[in-house]
């Protein structure tokens, strides 16, 4: 049984090479279409089945399932399986087959969304029984096992990216695909919007992303590919005359070795880390709490503060290709700049949110949101995600976006928790002036990686 599970994650081994140049080609243009658009909507449906729950959380608070303050240990927990899991997962992702990852982690997302969306009726059965389980900790239990299932979504896309797109086209490419999770999240908003303005239930936010999931992680299998050579192609950078950031040093290095040299002791990809934990403060504080913000603050409805917090991620489609798009044309593919530059009208953003948000100045307030999606994106796919790949090796581009990636959750736990704690006995004036506080640090640490990306700087 366990030979099988091992055979089902293995590569998929070289297939004889093609010599037709006119079908490398047309294969090549064929398989970085479905690989990107198959990751690019995949991913998408990750956050449906992930950030469902925070749409959904002034239902839950006002109809008594969970308190604000249940809701931020959720989110902690959440947040820590998925840090720690994201960076196992991107160091067994190098040497795995993408597809099976990545539907393996929907699918098992999905399977948790359904048991989730029963939980009073779960812990009832408990206590029937004479198990005291609360509602709290059974909901953390099964939010936290979520995060372990979608910690196996972005570290096989990081290897796909690598090894479909050449580090010239790389950031244009990869900012295009970050786009998805945007994407995800503006559209599981408008559907629990829909949701409620129907009077589904709460439960429906759950179940119905759940089917969508299972629907589409059986699809992966059987449409996604592995690498270039999988398919009888030439590696990318062969094919595209292109020359890697960064090679490796000898051939038969371990994967440990590989991880050890070019991950865990590269100073400027700690650099990079740490950077993601404020910008994924910022992230997540901004996005999570958005709706319980404008709803137990500043008196929104639920359907209209879902709407208007939905702007955030819409916007932040555009902002994240756009930081990529400038960062190849003005830039040279290098990201430090458009970083620090998005970071600082990021900080303005999240005041003026904060001023302005009014259920009378609802399209201000939604113009607000989404300035703040639209300049978080650009450092949250560039940092953690390009300059991760450019500082280290092709083989080692998963776990390198792994472990910023760990980094970056850190980082979310702080928002889940942290904002929870801030806006009950600081208020939430506190929480955008800690974003503030939070931009400013990662701007000061993505500001060491200068000199490395202009190449005159090795160490």
């Amino acid at each position: 049984m366990f030979a099988k599970i091992a055979d089902w994650f293995k590569p998929v081994p070289d297939a004889t090479p093609l010599t037709d140049e006119q079908a490398i080609k047309r294969l090549y243009r064929s398989w970085r279409i479905k690989m990107f658009f198959s990751m690019y909507f995949g991913y998408a449906l990750f956050y449906f089945t992930r950030k469902n729950l925070d749409i959904i959380k002034p239902v839950l608070i006002n109809n008594g399932v969970f308190t604000v303050e249940q809701l931020g240990t959720i989110g902690f927990v959440i947040y820590l399986t998925y840090g720690i899991g994201k960076f196992l997962s991107g160091t067994i992702a190098d040497r795995c087959n993408i597809s099976s990852v990545m539907a393996t982690g929907l699918f098992s997302s999905s399977i948790i969304n359904i048991l989730f969306a029963f939980i009073p009726q779960i812990s009832g059965m408990f206590g029937a029984i004479g198990l005291p389980i609360t509602a709290t900790f059974l909901a953390s239990f099964l939010w936290g096992l979520n995060g372990a299932a979608q910690s196996m979504g972005f570290p096989p896309v990081a290897k796909g990216l690598v090894h479909w797109f050449s580090p010239s086209e790389r950031a244009t490419k990869w900012t295009l695909w970050s786009s998805s999770h945007t994407f995800g999240a503006f559209f599981v908003a408008q559907l629990i919007s829909l949701l409620l303005w129907l009077k589904c239930g709460w439960q429906m936010a759950f179940l119905l992303p759940a089917a969508m999931g299972i629907i589409y992680s059986i699809f992966m299998v059987y449409y996604m590919a592995d690498t270039p050579k999988s398919v009888g192609l030439p590696a990318i950078e062969v094919y595209r005359n292109d020359v890697m950031p960064v090679k490796q040093e000898k051939a038969d290095m371990s994967q440990w070795e590989i991880v050890k040299k070019y991950v865990l002791t590269n100073p400027f990809l700690w650099a990079l880390a740490i950077s993601y934990v404020f910008i994924y403060y910022v992230r997540f504080a901004t996005l999570d709490w958005a709706t319980t913000f404008l709803n137990q603050e500043r008196g929104f409805t639920e359907a209209a503060a879902a709407s208007a917090a939905s702007a955030m991620p819409f916007l932040g489609m555009p902002g994240g290709i756009v930081a990529g798009y400038l960062a190849d044309r003005w830039f040279g593919g290098r990201c430090t700049q458009m970083n620090l530059i998005y970071l600082a009208i990021l900080s303005a953003s999240c005041w003026g949110f904060y001023k302005v948000a009014s259920p009378n100045a609802f399209w201000m307030t939604a113009v607000l949101a989404a300035f703040i999606g639209f300049f978080v994106d650009g450092p949250q796919n560039l940092a953690g995600g390009v300059q991760a790949s450019r500082v280290t090796i092709q083989k080692a581009a998963a776990a390198a976006c792994g472990f910023t990636g760990m980094f970056g959750y850190f980082g979310a736990m702080l928002s889940s928790k942290g904002a929870a704690y801030i806006s009950t006995h600081y208020g939430w004036k506190g929480v955008y002036v800690s974003c503030i506080y939070a931009c400013i640090l990662a701007g000061i640490c993505i500001a060491t990686t200068w000199k490395k990306e202009a190449g005159t700087q090795t160490k």
